[in-house]
């Protein structure tokens, strides 16, 4: 260590300041990028983990990576449902829900923007599936009519997503009845209709997803 010319390399930095500040403002710039994807990607994992149950399963399509791209027809979901391996309520029901998932473009509250929000098909089964969502306002959409509930991100966010408020989307329009809490997972930022209504305002002939609790969960 004691051979190194430092005085010579003190002087070449401070020669040439202008370049040595541009390489140490890369490199910062590099390393805050970096952090900054790593930060996002631990934010996102959590979110999708914190959303999902360990007793829930979700089934899609072969090669779909998401339930927007995915498709399960009628007749394959109820083959699904009639698999012994999917759990019976105190009535002996069918914990299932078969939900169709859509995206649609809303303008924002604010900027008066458009910006994408996931509308999903669901039950009275498919809120029960995650008891990390709880309406917070209102009530739960009626069976069969044009009633919607909404995350609070949504309500908060969005022109016509508050509760009492109406939305116009697929053709129709959708009186929000409800707005429900999701622990700050990914169903906050979605509405959620029944889902029948919406195979039918958006034209589906299949379901996104189908999403059943286990009988008997593999690790007990």
């Amino acid at each position: 260590m004691k051979g190194l010319p430092w005085r010579y390399i003190a002087r070449n930095l401070w020669v040439r300041r202008f370049t040595t500040m541009l390489t140490a403002g890369g490199m910062a710039l590099v390393v805050f990028v970096f952090a900054t994807v790593l930060m996002m990607s631990q934010g996102i994992e959590s979110t999708l983990v914190a959303t999902g149950r360990p007793d829930n399963i979700m089934v899609l399509r072969k090669g779909a990576g998401a339930e927007i791209n995915s498709g399960i027809l009628r007749q394959q979901a109820r083959v699904i449902e009639s698999l012994p391996e999917v759990a019976l309520d105190s009535q002996g029901r069918k914990w299932v829900s078969k939900e169709p998932v859509v995206l649609i473009s809303l303008p924002k509250r604010e900027s008066d923007k458009p910006s994408n929000v996931t509308v999903r098909g669901t039950s009275l089964t498919g809120l029960q599936l995650r008891p990390q969502v709880r309406l917070v306002a209102g009530r739960m959409f009626r069976p069969g009519t044009s009633e919607i509930i909404t995350g609070r991100s949504v309500a908060r966010g969005f022109q016509g997503a508050g509760l009492g408020e109406t939305l116009r989307f697929a053709g129709r329009y959708w009186t929000v009845v409800g707005t429900f809490d999701a622990s700050r997972t990914a169903f906050d930022s979605e509405i959620w209709g029944d889902n029948e209504q919406m195979m039918q305002a958006f034209r589906r002939d299949a379901y996104s997803s189908v999403v059943f609790k286990l009988a008997q969960p593999h690790w007990l």
